[in-house]
């Protein structure tokens, strides 16, 4: 039983004082390394979150914090007024990772996406030919690319919208996984496709084989351009570098952000070819933040840890194991279990009264997850984590899930 002076003081706090967006479980985190958190009261946890995929590369880790250390000792920002030294050390990396030409940085996930939707529609009236106003963006149903006005307004969720608009236009909402579909929206003025090669908002949503490459093979066929939201399922989670490669498939923009900076600070980045990224000029687009050096210097790091460490690799190969034990699991509350890498969605029937009761059994546990869309269980550790700790999780994921009634401590 925990001691719940201090951590009540400080939700008190945060609730009395913050906007209410958030429903987090009620646990204050304040340390965290590797795989592991301790919270406020000194309880341990492996975190089976990785904050959303951000900290792929473990909490602190040591290579990246020492980065952060030393470039904000010696110059944190020059906006993009004046050049800086590690800019194009960070663009240098990251072509040469991703085999793109340009990089285009910015801070977060959703300016990411913003920025590759203003070069798609850029590039449709300037090199397509698209009537200006006129050009049409395909998205999915169940998508999830941020939540700004622009990308809520072409969101499935109702709660998303609610109370925001009006929209900007020029989206169309099409059935995800469905190829047929938009074979039949393709027309004209369809300037991109936009889409998440897993959907990881909407439960580490898989879609049908051959899917990826069909899209691809219809954007080209049409002369419109592919857009893959990598935000969560880049850089590692899936057990490739990018979710795309399952497919051999190279998107016109690869949006990134989220594990980037291995958690560190905000970083992102849409990656293109120079057909694309020269259709901007000076003062189409802009950011005070994106590009400074503390982000290319961070991001650097980050990205040679995921590569020195091998932990694409040691994604694929513990997520192999953890999808089948957990797939033999056999547990009167699971529907379907579903995943790729270390990122594994476990879908609850409705009779088991949601997957948050779990998530809170677990968290006594010793295990942090987070649920998503009410029925899904989401499991995504830090792709640091070894087999012997992924096996002490599994075990008590398990144990949670295959108790008939789950009775959470207090």
């Amino acid at each position: 039983m925990k001691d719940p002076t201090r951590a009540t003081e400080y939700i008190e706090l945060e609730d009395r004082l913050g906007a209410h967006i958030y429903h987090p479980l009620d646990v204050v985190i304040e340390r965290g390394e590797g795989v592991w958190v301790w919270d406020v009261d000194g309880n341990k946890y492996l975190d089976c979150l990785a904050a959303y995929s951000a900290v792929n590369q473990g909490h602190c880790h040591p290579r990246i914090v020492d980065t952060l250390r030393a470039q904000s000792g010696r110059l944190t920002l020059t906006s993009r007024a004046f050049r800086n030294d590690r800019l194009g050390l960070f663009y240098r990396r990251l072509t040469e990772l991703t085999g793109y030409d340009k990089v285009l940085p910015m801070n977060t996930g959703a300016e990411a996406v913003e920025t590759a939707i203003k070069i798609a529609r850029k590039w449709a009236y300037t090199v397509k030919g698209i009537a200006d106003g006129e050009a049409e963006i395909l998205v999915f149903e169940h998508n999830f690319h941020g939540r700004t006005t622009t990308l809520v307004g072409f969101s499935s969720e109702a709660q998303y919208r609610d109370g925001f608009g009006p929209f900007a236009p020029g989206f169309r909402l099409l059935p995800y996984g469905d190829a047929d579909a938009v074979r039949e929206a393709m027309g004209p003025n369809v300037a991109a496709v936009l889409v998440e090669p897993i959907q990881g908002e909407a439960g580490v949503v898989i879609p049908p084989d051959g899917y990826l490459r069909e899209l691809r093979r219809l954007t080209t066929e049409h002369g419109a351009l592919l857009l893959a939201d990598e935000i969560q399922s880049g850089l590692g989670r899936t057990g490739k570098m990018f979710a795309c490669q399952h497919e051999d498939v190279r998107p016109d923009l690869l949006i990134l952000g989220k594990a980037l900076s291995g958690g560190v600070y905000p970083v992102s980045a849409v990656l293109g070819d120079d057909e694309l990224m020269d259709v901007l000029h000076p003062g189409d687009h802009g950011s005070t933040y994106g590009g400074n050096p503390t982000a290319a210097a961070v991001a650097v790091t980050a990205l040679e840890v995921l590569v020195d460490e091998g932990l694409v690799e040691r994604s694929a190969t513990l997520g192999a194991v953890a999808l089948e034990r957990l797939r033999a699991l056999d547990s009167a509350h699971v529907k379907e279990v579903r995943g790729r890498g270390l990122w594994i969605a476990i879908e609850l029937h409705p009779e088991a009264g949601g997957a948050r009761r779990f998530c809170e059994a677990l968290e006594h546990r010793g295990i942090l997850c987070k649920e998503t869309h009410h029925d899904v269980l989401r499991i995504a550790p830090p792709l640091v984590i070894t087999g012997a700790q992924l096996d002490w999780a599994l075990g008590e994921i398990e144990a949670v899930l295959t108790t008939a009634s789950v009775a959470v401590a207090v």
